[in-house]
């Protein structure tokens, strides 16, 4: 992130460049102060945008000129050299196109026309890819580490499809390393709004600057029933594929921005009402904490959209038509309603599913018998994963503290002190960081050591919620159990 003397001058560029929080004429030495301000907001994202007075649900808060957002377009219109060192690779991806293009736009420095938005910019990210081998391993969970590795995997294949480019077009050699490409990467990832006219998306000056709010639950448990009926096939077996493309359709609808034609400008709007002082948030879409993680780099400890996954038999998967991305487990614990209709049907003898298929998927209990099995077979396989583990929840809260603990550390002496007490992932944390048998004075958390932690830090959050949702599905089928049988 830039010093607060550069920050202001993004302001002051933002300014003259037509980027408005006001309808009226804004003032020349900042882009804000009529709605917005800048805030660090500690507990909550960090720095960001509060109201600076009272604001109204729905009301406009800023408006960013096209002429000013940051797309592949827009910079090849301005660069002819760059414009046909692109038409030379047609096969590249919209967003390889846009992350090349953000590190040839950089190597200009100075003479860049986004160079005071540049200046701005973060210098490092946590985002999934970025993760080291250690602290991919951290998640534990293997479907995030699946995860993990294929973006690492994703990251590193289109650095490849791209270094020809780089060659020809000559910019910086430390600009075509894949750390570099890594960042530029992780740029677009987190900090790239939707535009109509390019698949990457464009970068957006000051709009970047919201934190995230996360849309309350779109899920099928809030679903009108009464349509599924609707989405009958005509031989009488259910689909689902009426009600995904509905539910599609309604995260696409959760937006508090959006670039307008008739003004020529992406325009941010109100979520709710707000006052003064408090944090204006954006909603960047409906995004589970594994989500949050890969493509931005943080998660949430309250995410009403957080989904957990555990190992389901093939036989579950295969005795309805809900896809395998809707069979989870919310982050109270309570089981997705395409889980419980497919394990309810799954339990169910393949004779009889037919005559009940219609009730499962309407979300009705089909006998006691069968709602107990469902509750039995969810808490044992439950049981197994967090047995399977190599740490539980109270070993990761402990760890996780010991990590806070290292990272609010400056003195190599108390740093020392502080390592020689803790055990178990440290010891592969400090191998993996070099920092095994250091004298006491030579112990630094160095920049690298210091994202590290950081991204250790986000993994073991992120196993600590997905033990604690497992946890707490438990104690849901404990209860509906209990209730069934009373």
């Amino acid at each position: 992130m830039g010093t607060e003397e550069s920050f202001e001058s993004l302001l002051r560029w933002a300014a003259d460049h037509g980027i408005s929080d006001s309808g009226d004429k804004q003032s020349s030495h900042s882009c804000l102060g009529r709605s917005l301000c800048v805030c660090f907001f500690p507990d909550a994202g960090g720095r960001g945008l509060g109201a600076v007075r009272h604001l109204t649900k729905g009301e406009l808060v800023l408006k960013v000129p096209k002429s000013v957002l940051l797309t592949a377009q827009s910079l090849s219109l301005q660069d002819e050299k760059l414009s046909t060192a692109l038409k030379r690779y047609p096969s590249l991806s919209s967003t390889q196109k846009l992350t090349f293009c953000l590190l040839y736009e950089i190597g200009k420095g100075s003479s860049s026309w986004w160079f005071p938005y540049f200046k701005h910019l973060p210098t490092t990210y946590e985002t999934l890819e970025t993760f080291g081998e250690f602290e991919k391993q951290a998640l534990q969970v293997d479907y995030a580490l699946w995860e993990a590795e294929k973006a690492a995997s994703k990251s590193r294949a289109e650095w490849r499809g791209v270094k020809g480019l780089m060659e020809e077009s000559n910019i910086k050699n430390q600009l075509q390393t894949f750390k570099a490409w890594l960042w530029a990467s992780a740029t677009i990832s987190s900090r790239a709004l939707y535009v109509p006219w390019d698949e990457a998306g464009c970068l957006c000056p000051v709009g970047d600057l919201f934190n995230y709010a996360a849309p309350e639950a779109e899920s099928f448990d809030i679903i009108d029933v009464s349509s599924f009926s609707q989405h009958a096939s005509l031989n009488g077996n259910i689909t689902t594929d009426g009600l995904h493309k509905d539910e599609q359709d309604t995260q696409r609808a959760l937006t508090d921005g959006g670039f307008e034609e008739n003004v020529s400008a992406y325009c941010f709007y109100a979520r709710e009402s707000y006052k003064r002082g408090e944090q204006v948030l954006l909603s960047y879409g409906t995004y589970s904490n594994l989500e949050l993680l890969q493509y931005y780099g943080f998660l949430l400890q309250e995410n009403p959209n957080d989904r957990v996954f555990i190992p389901l038999e093939h036989d579950i998967y295969s005795s309805s038509s809900w896809p395998k991305e809707s069979l989870f487990i919310h982050q109270n614990g309570n089981p997705s309603f395409a889980l419980l209709s497919a394990l309810r049907l799954w339990a169910t003898h393949p004779n009889k599913r037919r005559g009940v298929g219609h009730l499962a998927y309407a979300g009705s209990q089909l006998s006691v018998k069968n709602e107990v099995l469902v509750m039995q077979w969810l808490s044992k396989n439950c049981h197994a994963v967090l047995n399977n583990l190599p740490t539980s929840v109270e070993e990761d809260n402990q760890l996780l503290c010991n990590i806070c603990k290292i990272q609010d550390l400056q003195v190599p002496r108390e740093l020392g002190k502080m390592l020689s007490t803790v055990g178990g992932e440290f010891c592969a944390f400090l191998e993996t960081n070099g920092l095994v048998n250091r004298e006491e004075t030579e112990l630094q958390l160095t920049g690298k050591i210091k994202r590290s932690l950081e991204r250790w830090k986000l993994a073991v959050q992120w196993r600590i919620l997905y033990k604690k949702a497992l946890v707490d599905c438990i104690s849901y089928c404990t209860r509906t159990t209990c209730s069934l049988s009373s």
